[in-house]
């Protein structure tokens, strides 16, 4: 354990607010679907809110801002890592107000706190995690490590189901319809490529790089970008992947929420764990699809994402980071 005061700054105004630019900053670099980033953050005195940037929603795929609220949570996670590692003790108000549902959160720092080693590392670990598309080619992951990311994400009040070999035939099914469904969209078709490919706008989307070169012939397929990419794949089958469900108990903005602090706190353990960790959100973007997936886990919750974890060859080169906005476009001062 290290000596806080021999870290950070004293507890003042100014390290109040130095701390909760640097949790804005961290969270940046949280996953979000299509790489969207549809999170703003307003700093307010000792307090930093967290709203939905609707300018950022996918307003075809995801009309209920289901995965647009889900992706904040990821933000919001990075944030309280970023603040834990700062040495803050932080006050979480989830939905803090009932007239305003784009009000996601409220971080308050309420006092210092030991800075522990993992939770630098943790932090080095936001900057690491990227998305890796390519097919899982290496050794099966580890039942340790499964239960170590099933931990983190359970400690966020989510659960991750780990499907049998017969419920990923019908995850692949479903990931299969939905996708014919959207592709059959011609708006869905628009939306999906103003944020792919080299049409995207600045500091947001998933850039060609990241894109596989050519289509994957997986158990479970995973996204139809409508195009290839740059990036290099194997001609490995998946085989050794483990696909998992992360679902809760009901089906409202906060659980959305809370399934990203799970997606987040889950992704990076994976990660310092050299695990890949993939997420498939198509069979969620389609009701019927959707409903279907809650039937894998019985009706006894809500599915909010499905996951991919495995390993690559070491050998592999894998993608690059994905593109971030910068702080100025994420950060209000008021």
């Amino acid at each position: 354990m290290i000596p806080t005061d021999a870290l950070t700054h004293p507890t003042d105004a100014a390290a109040v607010t130095h701390a909760l630019v640097e949790a804005a900053a961290a969270a940046g670099h949280a996953p979000s679907i299509h790489n969207t980033q549809p999170w703003r953050w307003r700093l307010a005195g000792n307090t930093l809110d967290l709203y939905l940037e609707r300018s950022r929603v996918l307003d075809v795929t995801d009309p209920d801002t289901r995965l647009a609220t889900l992706s904040c949570g990821a933000a919001l996670h990075h944030a309280r890592v970023s603040l834990a590692a700062q040495g803050w003790h932080v006050e979480v108000a989830r939905m803090p107000d009932p007239e305003d549902p784009d009000h996601l959160a409220r971080l308050s720092p309420a006092g210092r706190v030991p800075v522990e080693l993992p939770s630098l590392r943790r932090l080095q670990t936001v900057r690491l995690r990227r998305t890796d598309r390519r097919p899982v080619t290496g050794e099966p992951v580890a039942t340790a490590d499964l239960q170590a990311v099933a931990a983190d994400v359970e400690a966020e009040d989510t659960w991750l189901h780990v499907l049998t070999s017969d419920q990923v035939l019908d995850l692949a099914g479903a990931a299969d319809h939905a996708q014919r469904t959207e592709v059959g969209e011609t708006a869905w078709q628009t939306e999906l490529a103003y944020w792919t490919g080299g049409t995207r706008p600045a500091g947001t989307g998933i850039p060609d790089a990241a894109i596989p070169d050519r289509t994957i012939r997986t158990t479970v397929p995973g996204r139809n970008f409508g195009h290839p990419g740059a990036l290099p794949i194997s001609s490995g089958q998946d085989r050794a992947a483990i696909f998992a469900m992360l679902y809760g108990r009901t089906d409202e903005l906060v659980s959305w929420l809370r399934a990203g602090e799970a997606l987040s706190a889950g992704w990076l353990t994976a990660t310092e764990l050299g695990v890949s960790l993939l997420p498939f959100s198509a069979p969620i973007e389609v009701i019927s699809t959707r409903q279907a997936m809650r039937v894998i886990i019985a009706s006894t919750g809500y599915p909010y994402l499905v996951v991919r974890l495995g390993h690559f060859n070491a050998t592999e080169a894998g993608p690059p980071h994905a593109p971030r906005l910068p702080t100025d476009q994420i950060i209000d001062r008021a």
